[in-house]
């Protein structure tokens, strides 16, 4: 039997090579790949994730996750106001994501990565590391927007925020729901917006 000598090449790919089966597939996988560290880390540290998935004692969960959505998505506005658009340019990656994307499926992907995602940061990695160095590895995961330092420090911010609200508040259904509300509303945002 004859082995392959062919190195395996690896190179990145760019946004306009990507189609919307590609995209959908590697979105899905890092959140399964998401998911499945943040267990693995919670395994480690002998913690049960189901613990973090109990229903809260009261509503005020509620409001930490709306304030800090509403804050975002403020300081976001004021942001777009004051920078030029390509500052906080992604690649077109988000574009993309929602564009042409159905109602249902922007409920679903928001969802799919507010829990993903939080059960890691918040759940897993801030457990260990706090809210400061796990918004550092947040905002270093989300390598789309490292071209530019505004977003880079924006997702910073926003990690931080969350980070914040689960330890205020108690529950991590603090920052899911933020996270879900900034997620659906942005990508809302995209697919709805008039071309100019």
């Amino acid at each position: 039997m004859k082995k392959s000598t062919e190195k395996i090449k690896f190179r990145q790919i760019k946004p306009e090579e990507l189609n919307d089966r590609l995209l959908l597939i590697n979105l899905y996988f890092t959140q399964i790949l998401t998911l499945v560290i943040g267990l693995i880390i919670m395994l480690f540290q002998w913690r049960n994730p189901l613990v973090l998935f109990r229903p809260p004692d009261g509503l005020s969960f509620i409001w930490w996750g709306l304030g800090l959505a509403a804050a975002v998505f403020l300081i976001d506005l004021l942001l777009s106001r004051m920078i030029p658009e390509s500052s906080m340019d992604d690649g077109g990656i988000n574009e993309m994501l929602f564009r042409k994307r159905p109602i249902w499926h922007i409920f679903i992907i928001a969802a799919v990565v507010a829990v993903c995602e939080e059960l890691l940061f918040r759940g897993a990695i801030q457990h260990s590391l706090g809210p400061y160095w796990t918004s550092i590895v947040f905002a270093l995961i989300h390598i789309r927007y490292l071209r530019h330092w505004i977003p880079t420090g924006w997702v910073f911010a926003t990690s931080y925020g969350l980070g914040y609200i689960y330890i205020a508040s108690g529950t991590l259904w603090a920052p899911i729901l933020c996270h879900f509300l900034i997620d659906l509303i942005s990508g809302f945002v995209i697919r709805f917006r008039r071309e100019q």
